[in-house]
């Protein structure tokens, strides 16, 4: 099968890999139909995030079921399914608390690599949905964003405490912070000011709900904020980006009392204990939980009351992928969808 392998920051190569078994009585193997680039795969393309040797690379997809192990009872061959980026069993004491992507057996996807033709999904009785059926073409890129994107983005929101009334601020004009956006105007939130300085990503933040669009960043962005919300700041604030500069900017737009919900993967982040101690924010985030949303979330994108597929800017083929990391890298797209046929 071929499969998406990085082997050094910079260098991407789409590989003949060998073809997935049953390791566990837990797995499942799927077809994967289609996957996509993640902006957390840029860290390690960057330099960012340290390589040890060549790795699979890919945490997202939507597939159908080839073959179960023995263990598995509720999907089956033939099934198309959506996947969560964190595979849990979805029964232990995390889990039902609503923390699947901390399941006390979680196995992160990316440590198995979703960007190739099939893959062994672990836990698959947990961690897998099934979708009412072959999904429409239109609805592939919705329901494959639902598999991590559009539910960080929502976890994000719910973090924030996005509701009825409540003014919400996104600190990353990212796939994930535009869903965010998506995600806020959903649960009811009153305004939605978004943080971006790109054209084309503005205008699909207010496609999905945006009420104002903020260009400052750093101390300007926050004085504009402020200036926006009579000298409060936001109640709810989503940051999905993961530097200092982001986490520094969410905390300071939000108003005292108010929320943030933190889904962008910390890199070289710290904060000021005292600072934060005098803004009197709450603060929640994390590895989104995923698949506690993944019902509601595929119902929506059925139904078509949801487009997340929006944010699908580019797409490619499966032996393209290094153009696709390219494309992301140098902000000529939002999300690239990789075709595996």
């Amino acid at each position: 099968m071929r499969g998406v392998v990085m082997h050094a920051p910079g260098d991407v190569r789409t590989e003949e890999l060998e073809m997935p078994v049953i390791v566990e009585p837990t797995d499942a193997i799927i077809r994967v139909t289609a996957t996509c680039i993640c902006g957390s795969d840029l860290w390690p393309y960057r330099g960012i995030e340290q390589l040890h040797g060549p790795q699979r690379m890919g945490h997202e997809y939507i597939g159908v079921v080839e073959s179960v192990g023995d263990a598995v009872s509720l999907v089956a061959p033939g099934d198309h399914v959506v996947g969560s980026f964190v595979a849990s069993d979805n029964t232990c004491e995390i889990c039902r608390a609503g923390y699947q992507s901390r399941c006390v057996h979680q196995v992160m996807m990316g440590s198995v690599g979703t960007q190739a033709q099939y893959a062994r999904i672990p836990l698959a009785d947990g961690t897998l949905v099934v979708i009412p059926g072959e999904p429409p073409a239109d609805l592939v890129p919705s329901l494959l964003a639902a598999s991590d994107v559009l539910g960080t983005g929502w976890f994000a929101a719910v973090a924030a405490e996005a509701g009825p009334g409540t003014t919400v601020a996104v600190v990353g004009d990212g796939a994930v912070g535009l869903l965010g956006a998506l995600a806020a105007a959903r649960l009811g939130a009153e305004r939605i000011i978004v943080i971006s300085r790109h054209a084309d990503r503005q205008a699909l933040a207010r496609r999905f709900g945006a009420t104002d669009i903020v260009e400052e960043r750093g101390e300007a962005g926050v004085a504009r904020i402020k200036e926006l919300t009579d000298g409060l700041g936001a109640h709810s604030t989503i940051e999905a980006v993961g530097t200092q500069e982001s986490m520094d900017q969410a905390i300071r737009v939000t108003r005292a009392g108010g929320h943030v919900g933190f889904v962008g993967v910390s890199h070289g982040v710290s904060i000021d204990g005292l600072e934060l101690f005098f803004s009197s924010v709450h603060l929640h985030g994390g590895p989104a939980p995923v698949r506690r949303f993944l019902p509601e979330l595929i119902r929506l994108i059925w139904d078509r009351e949801i487009d997340p597929g929006a944010v699908f800017d580019l797409t490619l083929s499966l032996d393209e992928a290094a153009e696709g990391y390219r494309a992301m890298d140098e902000r000529r797209a939002t999300k690239v969808l990789l075709t595996t046929e």
